[in-house]
């Protein structure tokens, strides 16, 4: 197995490294202070500083490299995960500056996978060029959403209209004013098989009976810097039959596609995060004397800095392993990988955030690292796009029923 990136990924990755070491990892105090300065602290994409690192970006060429074909980029999943890492190593700064952040690339997927003519000309396009924000809407309160078939928000056909009504959380993005589309995922027919009762409608912000409640806070952060996660309502909310995306009864399916490629990219970045952390916890050991020798020095830390080392690199493995697969035998093929990665990921990067800030004492709790804001992040991960028990009852079975086949 030949485990050296191609030219081109060498060449995006040499790139996306010197535009992140030159650009974006020294203006991350400078967003801070900005979006600190906003009327509106949720709309994180008006800040000035995030402005001028995408004109930069995007006149680098640097720009929606997640979505193969677009804007002259022809990357497969393998080719991107180095990026995605580079991106990740300032998680609320580098994947916006180069239009590569969620919730908005699983939406452009979907628009560019389902979407008719029309529906991405309205919005596929804005988005690709970063001119507005979008969300998704599938979380309920009322329910338990990890059963995506639990789903209650009533989508009703009448007459060339769906009328919307339900209640949504925990979605992400939707407080930034700028978010201008909501992708919401409802029921269509009760009566349809389980998995064939969800439809996804295109719903826009200001449409009457739509309303945004409140910004749902994460162990203490409002995460202004992805336009929050809100608590949003549909009331008699009346939109064109021409908004539902592909047909009645595919939005389970559509959710599928969308989290599959979700997945992955949430823990490619999150490689990211882990790297820069074991790199402020090497820092921060070689800086710091406690009790007449460096942190460095002591054995405990060495242990921790030499785990977090082999931790992550187990990690790499299997989060490449998982683009190849994605990419030569389909999402499908890949679903027991994808699983994986989405246990292993943030429970690992936790662990290494966890010894990185002990690393540092109680600096580590603080906002003059990011350490703090990285670990309630990546806390997220075990909840966004399934919980770590959801995917590993599934893993199981799958294993379980691969085991019983050879047997039999």
């Amino acid at each position: 197995m030949n485990f050296e990136p191609d030219t081109t990924t060498q060449e995006l990755s040499a790139a996306l490294e010197a535009f992140m070491q030159e650009h974006v990892l020294p203006a991350e105090h400078v967003f801070e202070d900005q979006l600190a300065e906003l009327d509106d602290p949720w709309a994180w994409d008006a800040v000035p500083i995030l402005h001028d690192l995408r004109a930069r970006a995007r006149s680098q060429g640097l720009w929606n490299l997640f979505l193969p074909g677009v804007n002259g980029a022809e990357l497969t999943n393998l080719q991107y995960a180095p990026l995605a890492e580079i991106m990740g190593r300032s998680p609320h700064l580098g994947p916006p500056t180069f239009n590569c952040a969620a919730p908005d690339t699983g939406n452009m997927e979907v628009l560019n996978l389902f979407g008719t003519p029309e529906q991405k000309a309205t919005w596929l396009t804005p988005l690709l060029d970063g001119r507005i924000r979008s969300s998704f809407a599938m979380t309920e309160p009322a329910v338990a959403s990890s059963d995506a078939t639990n789903i209650a928000t009533s989508i009703e056909r009448d007459g060339d209209d769906y009328v919307i009504n339900g209640r949504k959380w925990w979605i992400t993005g939707a407080m930034n004013p700028n978010a201008r589309i909501f992708i919401v995922m409802g029921k269509t027919d009760t009566n349809a098989s389980r998995h064939r009762q969800q439809s996804m409608v295109l719903v826009e912000r200001d449409t009457p009976g739509v309303e945004v409640h409140r910004g749902m806070q994460v162990l203490g952060y409002r995460d202004n810097d992805h336009g929050g996660h809100a608590e949003l309502s549909f009331t008699d909310v009346r939109v064109p039959a021409t908004n539902l995306i592909a047909e009645e009864g595919a939005g389970f399916a559509i959710a599928q596609a969308r989290l599959g490629p979700g997945r992955i990219h949430h823990c490619m970045r999150a490689i990211g995060v882990a790297e820069r952390a074991i790199e402020l916890m090497c820092d921060r050991a070689d800086g710091r004397v406690a009790f007449g020798k460096p942190l460095s020095e002591q054995g405990v830390v060495r242990e921790w800095i030499a785990e977090s080392r082999v931790r992550v690199e187990q990690l790499r493995l299997l989060v490449l392993k998982t683009a190849w697969l994605m990419d030569t035998v389909g999402n499908r093929g890949a679903h027991t990988e994808i699983q994986a990665i989405k246990i292993a990921t943030p429970t690992t990067v936790q662990w290494i955030l966890d010894k990185a800030m002990q690393v540092h004492g109680a600096a580590g709790l603080s906002q003059d690292f990011p350490l703090a804001n990285a670990y309630a992040y990546i806390r997220t991960l075990r909840f966004a796009d399934g919980p770590d028990e959801v995917h590993k009852n599934a893993l199981a079975k799958a294993e379980l029923a691969r085991r019983r086949t050879v047997d039999a």
